[in-house]
């Protein structure tokens, strides 16, 4: 199961009761970052999940509201113990930006490993306990939408087995060492199992304009956030001048997508009663829901039929 917890919804600036944008995964009691705008790491302290198993954060952009936090949450994870390395994802410029924040949290106990998103970074990234996959999104900078993926394998299959001329005492021993040995041949989980299940997934894009591409990275997802920086209709030549959402926007591509739920988050300070516009998004995409300070779900494997 996959844990998620929408640390900030605000966008902008920070406001009384909204946190700016952060959001948080927990996958087999390792935890990554999408996002750390300022107060990041007051929230979580609010949620409780603790710091020390931060194993990566994944930057959307470089404007303030996304990325301000990053040094105060680096001497926090730092006091928590952390000794491990921790990874930092990013458009390109990373390098630069993280080497200026860091000038006032210099001295950390683990060391940075930074990775600039270009054309040569493989997609998806293997983070830890986290399969994230990335694509740009349509911002006055760059900036990148990210999806996890938890896989699942297909199941055993006992036929495969047979045919393979594996005896059944080491069915077992095979599924659960990961490799056997058989009269001077190596066997593998994967010769023996049926075609991969269906798994988890969830995607967050935020600052963007609703470009098709989004959809189709959002494709068939359980969960999808996305930024709906203004509520009204009449607000879409503000949002088109600054490329951003509107809500009804956003729940297009959550139906273009087939996502089974969406959360709106990155308000614009402006939006001071977000739900007075929901149903601009409901009318379009009916599982839409606000989000809201440290909204929390978990994601389980689909059920089988």
């Amino acid at each position: 199961m996959l844990d998620i917890c929408l640390l900030g919804t605000g966008g902008m600036m920070p406001m009384p009761g909204r946190f700016l944008t952060s959001l948080a995964a927990r996958l087999n009691g390792r935890m990554m970052l999408i996002d750390c705008g300022e107060g990041t790491q007051v929230t979580m302290k609010m949620q409780g999940w603790g710091f020390k198993n931060i194993d990566a954060i994944c930057f959307t952009h470089f404007h303030a509201d996304h990325i301000s936090g990053l040094p105060g949450l680096l001497l926090t994870i730092g006091n928590a113990g952390r000794m491990e390395p921790l990874k930092l994802v990013g458009p390109q410029g990373l390098t630069y930006i993280v080497e200026g924040l860091r000038r006032i949290a210099p001295e950390l106990p683990f060391p940075l490993e930074l990775i600039e998103l270009g054309k040569d970074t493989p997609n998806p990234l293997r983070l830890g306990e986290f399969e994230v996959s990335f694509c740009q999104a349509d911002h006055m900078v760059r900036c990148y939408a990210y999806r996890i993926d938890v896989k699942r394998r297909g199941k055993f299959d006992p036929k495969k087995a047979e045919a393979l001329g594996l005896p059944r005492p080491l069915w077992g021993k095979l599924q659960k060492e990961g490799a056997v040995e058989f009269e001077g041949k190596t066997y593998t989980p994967d010769m023996v199992l049926g075609a991969e299940r269906p798994g988890i997934a969830m995607a967050y894009c935020t600052d963007s304009r609703p470009v098709d591409r989004l959809a189709h990275f959002a494709k068939g997802v359980q969960l999808f956030i996305c930024e709906g920086m203004y509520g009204e209709e009449e607000k879409k030549p503000k949002a088109l001048e600054h490329k951003h959402m509107l809500f009804s926007e956003a729940a297009r591509l959550a139906k273009f997508a087939e996502a089974e739920e969406l959360w709106l988050t990155h308000f614009s300070p402006a939006l001071q009663e977000p739900a007075e516009f929901l149903q601009n998004a409901t009318d379009i995409f009916p599982n839409t829901l606000l989000g809201e300070e440290r909204k929390m779900t978990t994601l389980y494997f689909p059920k089988e039929g």
